[in-house]
């Protein structure tokens, strides 16, 4: 159907992967893609998402730490669905400390699953989207990565990583039609804000201009708008989805 006679065409569902989509911003991430109509796969370390099929989502096992498991996972999703045309990198971890408590480990490990693992599910996943000459990657990265944070060297590290990785890529695979793009989220209502004292909670809501934190599917919002053709020129950027919050 034209636009004349009614509306436009509606978009091609594509095949779509979210790591770490077993909760969270990742599940949140892929509900939404699934709904706009993409066949979706999540990955998943030891529990997959709750109600996977009542969502329609396809459940892969793998660590991002591991080569091997990512290559495994990529291979099983292609097997399934198809080779990924959508990839959502967000599977990360936390090993908050003090520096001068930090070990080299607590350090290297987030740097290995937060900024390594993005770099190998991305690097093994754009083989694809350069052939097809057509992709789209989201790296989930945070404020943190903008800002800095007391208490998370290592994790503000991975996060500004992240930024750098994504624009390299942009401008290694803009002649493939490929776009690479960062969100960085703020407070957001996630396992990890529900361990929070209600003390420690409202010091949080207090830095934010909007008051209030932010609902994961407000932040999926903004992956289904960056991995859909009405974002095709948009490519490199950094997106704060933070309520006013790295304003300052």
């Amino acid at each position: 159907m034209s636009d004349a006679e009614g509306g436009a065409d509606e978009p091609a569902p594509r095949v779509a992967l979210v790591t770490g989509g077993n909760r969270g911003i990742g599940l949140a991430t892929a509900r939404r893609l699934s709904r706009a109509g993409h066949r979706v796969a999540v990955t998943y370390r030891t529990e997959p998402p709750p109600d996977a099929d009542a969502h329609s989502l396809t459940c892969v096992r793998c660590d991002v730490t591991d080569p091997e498991s990512v290559a495994s996972a990529l291979a099983e999703t292609t097997e399934r669905l198809g080779a990924p045309e959508i990839v959502v990198c967000n599977a990360g971890i936390t090993r908050d400390k003090l520096v001068l408590r930090m070990s080299e480990d607590d350090f290297a490990a987030v740097i290995d699953a937060n900024l390594a693992g993005a770099f190998r599910v991305a690097k093994q996943a754009v083989r694809a989207m350069v052939r097809a000459r057509w992709g789209r990657i989201v790296f989930i990265s945070s404020v943190s990565g903008i800002g800095g944070q007391a208490g998370q060297a290592n994790y503000s590290a991975s996060k500004a990583g992240l930024i750098g990785l994504a624009r390299s890529l942009a401008k290694e695979f803009a002649s493939r039609n490929v776009t690479v793009n960062v969100i960085a989220p703020g407070a957001f209502s996630t396992d990890m804000l529900a361990a929070l004292n209600e003390n420690q909670l409202g010091a949080i809501v207090e830095r934010v201009p909007l008051g209030r934190v932010g609902h994961p599917d407000e932040l999926a919002a903004a992956v289904e708008f960056l991995v859909s053709e009405d974002a095709s020129y948009l490519t490199g950027i950094v997106l704060a989805v933070d309520g006013g919050l790295s304003m300052g």
